[in-house]
């Protein structure tokens, strides 16, 4: 069974109108970072807005034909998805430890980017969700478990180090294994722009994982909260606003660099 699992999925890789849709989730992926910092990059100048994923759904749904765009970021998120779940299932030769640091690695981006995407649908039919809200109730119900505290504070503890994750890869830019970048000027603006967003990324990650833990050990869910928590307690900070601008502009740089992902991706690793 697993075998045939794995053959299914290494002809689906193989399927040249798959990695077309995964290509055309990357453009999806980075629209959405763009929304995004857009958003946070306007709280940073002080508008009031919801700095998150499903602020930018929202904010999409409200112009002219924005629930076709809607639907056609849910179809490219879902794709994209897809695709990350796919390479958690062919095994490409990998056995042990690396084989289950691939599947650690692939899975759970497959998994969130179907989760956004079915946001975003969701929005384009007409629902309105609010992800800090929903992050928090969430967060109020690990809680009542008998070790609610713990799942809650592990969990915090591993978005935090996802963050410091995408801060390391931007740092030492080793998202060059990921893609095959032009070579001259346009190459190293390319770096550059995926350096810049790979760390505002990570960071605005560290920070919602911190919240979450401190949302743990307080036992104040309220406390706990998404992309839109973590900008308003950047905002708090001394010099806060500015900081969110930056985080904010990072975030444009982000989708940027992931739109000509698209066109540059490896995708053969």
């Amino acid at each position: 069974m697993t075998s045939t699992a794995c053959s299914v999925a290494r002809e689906a890789e193989a399927n040249p109108a798959f990695r077309l849709a995964a290509r055309a989730g990357y453009v999806a992926n980075g629209i959405l970072h763009l929304l995004v910092g857009g958003l946070v990059l306007a709280v940073g100048f002080g508008a009031t807005k919801d700095s998150d994923q499903t602020g930018a759904f929202r904010a999409v749904a409200t112009v002219p034909l924005g629930a076709v765009a809607l639907w056609a970021l849910a179809a490219g998120l879902v794709a994209l998805g897809g695709w990350h779940l796919l390479q958690a299932i062919v095994p490409r030769g990998l056995s042990g430890r690396r084989r289950v640091a691939r599947i650690a690695a692939e899975a759970p981006q497959g998994v969130v980017f179907v989760v956004i995407g079915l946001i975003s649908a969701a929005v384009a039919l007409g629902a309105r969700p609010r992800a800090e809200k929903t992050a928090e109730d969430l967060s109020a119900s690990v809680l009542t478990l008998p070790i609610g505290g713990f799942v809650l504070g592990a969990t915090g503890v591993i978005v935090a180090a996802v963050g410091v994750g995408f801060v390391w890869m931007g740092l030492r830019r080793s998202f060059h294994s990921k893609v095959r970048l032009p070579d001259g000027p346009a190459g190293r603006a390319l770096s550059a722009l995926g350096a810049v967003g790979f760390v505002a990324k990570g960071l605005a990650l560290g920070v919602v994982g911190v919240l979450v833990v401190i949302a743990a050990v307080r036992v104040e869910p309220d406390t706990a909260g998404g992309l839109d928590g973590a900008v308003s307690a950047l905002v708090a900070l001394p010099a806060g606003r500015p900081l969110a601008a930056l985080v904010g502009a990072g975030f444009l740089a982000y989708g940027v660099f992931t739109i000509f992902r698209a066109r540059y991706a490896r995708l053969d690793v």
